[in-house]
């Protein structure tokens, strides 16, 4: 397996400063403590789902790997620390050296989760493991979220083509991680060339309405481009009128035009009248693309129209209405000390209302009714029934410090397809309701 398989992660540069500062300020009190290096364990995880959601999808996970190996501080950033007076010198002495050296478990990327699935679970020192908290959490809680919003798109979309193209709706880095996201969650391709140089993703796109503008009119523009990009290209039939251009686009390009896009308009009308005019024309192999604000709820408003795929924007990269998941880092369990003999204690915050959470170093398996359909998220801390030995979702991520677990982007999409699969049928609804699996503790 070569480099490109895995995604290009040539010229990252350093994730330590990722973060936030009372991290490193608690590192600072727990060296000064001596409670730095006692042995913890940290789990990420989510109370609950955004609103009416049924499931959640892992994604990041490729992304917090690389943002772990690449948690270092160098000279320029320690000197901007001692200079703002963030830390002391002792904790910058600690800095200088740091480099993760303990474990990771977590869930693979494209699996499903649920309220209080133990996501992603580190282990080691109290200071190492503290450190990562919001760069780990910043990369779960976005990437996931748009591949959670994919995945509800890909099941309202059917099997149709789905392209990403977001890029211009958020932040020029976030755009590419979306991307990535979503490939995860069911799109196919992007717009985005700095995904698909980074990540491998198929990258696609043709022209915009400034392209017909900038001609003297719409033949010669699409003449342009058809010499230009051959005779199978996409061509954006609604600048002016849509029937003139619709037949403009078959004189130009021949009966062997690949695509028409829509743009605006009342879709589904206009996509069976292009469908009939396109047809009637000879053009029967002509595909019809539709962008124009699309969520999932409006691709599965057009599931009776002829479209053959659509493109999502805004919606898609914003994670249609919930950009973030919500998921916390929280200490679950210490031993006394740095001795790995040490027993581990469970330990877990107590607070009013629905802030709470569970102690103990957690285990996650999932019940399957007889017919082979998930039924239960189950979570423990001892033993591991029998029953669910084989049904165990967290897999070995680092391990001593080093990443054991990197695969291709399509692993984990082609991962995605199977769990949804196995959900019951009633997490595909897109009217809200409860998490579609219930969690329990044993």
């Amino acid at each position: 397996m070569n480099s490109a398989d895995l995604g290009r992660r040539v010229g990252v540069p350093s994730t330590a400063l990722f973060t936030d500062q009372y991290e490193l300020t608690m590192v600072q009190a727990a060296l000064k403590a001596g409670t730095a290096d006692r042995r913890s364990v940290f789990e990420a995880f989510t109370r609950r789902l955004p609103e009416g959601r049924r499931y959640g999808v892992v994604a990041g996970i490729g992304r917090v790997l690389d943002a772990v190996e690449n948690f270092h501080f160098d000279d320029e950033m320690l000197t901007f620390l001692r200079d703002q007076n963030v830390v002391d010198g002792p904790t910058l002495a600690y800095l200088a050296d740091y480099r993760f050296s303990g474990d990771i478990w977590g869930y693979p990327e494209g699996e499903v989760y649920f309220p209080g699935s133990p996501i992603l679970r580190v282990e080691g020192s109290f200071a190492e493991c503290v450190l990562l908290e919001t760069v780990i959490l910043s990369i779960l809680n976005h990437d996931s979220a748009i591949a959670a919003a994919a995945s509800r798109m890909s099941a309202a979309a059917g099997g149709r083509g789905l392209i990403e193209m977001g890029a211009r709706r958020t932040h020029e880095l976030s755009a590419v991680a979306s991307a990535r996201a979503a490939y995860i969650g069911g799109f196919d391709t992007t717009s985005d060339l700095a995904a698909g140089f980074r990540y491998n993703i198929p990258t696609v796109g043709t022209s915009a309405h400034a392209f017909t503008l900038l001609h003297d009119s719409e033949r010669d523009a699409f003449q342009a481009q058809v010499d230009s990009l051959g005779r199978d290209t996409t061509l954006l039939v609604d600048t002016y009128d849509v029937t003139a251009a619709v037949r403009t686009a078959v004189e130009v390009a021949g009966t062997e035009l690949g695509a028409v896009r829509i743009d605006s308009g009342d879709l589904l009308l206009v996509a069976h009248r292009v469908r009939q005019q396109l047809d009637e024309l000879g053009a029967t192999g002509t595909k019809i693309v539709v962008t124009s604000d699309l969520d999932e709820y409006a691709i599965a408003s057009l599931a009776a129209a002829p479209v053959d795929a659509y493109g999502v924007g805004t919606q898609l990269v914003t994670g249609s209405g919930h950009p973030t998941c919500s998921m916390v880092y929280k200490l679950v369990a210490r031993a006394a000390s740095a001795d790995p003999a040490d027993e581990l204690r469970p330990v877990a915050k107590k607070s009013l209302g629905a802030k709470s959470s569970k102690g103990g170093r957690k285990w996650a398996a999932r019940r399957l009714d007889e017919d082979g359909v998930a039924e239960a998220e189950v979570i423990g801390t001892g033993p591991v029934p029998p029953e669910l030995a084989g049904r165990q979702l967290l897999v070995e991520l680092v391990r001593g410090g080093e990443v054991v677990a990197r695969e291709p982007l399509e692993a984990a999409r082609e991962r995605h397809v199977a769990a949804r699969a196995g959900l019951p049928m009633s997490a595909m609804q897109l009217s809200r309701g409860e998490p579609v699996l219930p969690t329990e503790y044993v």
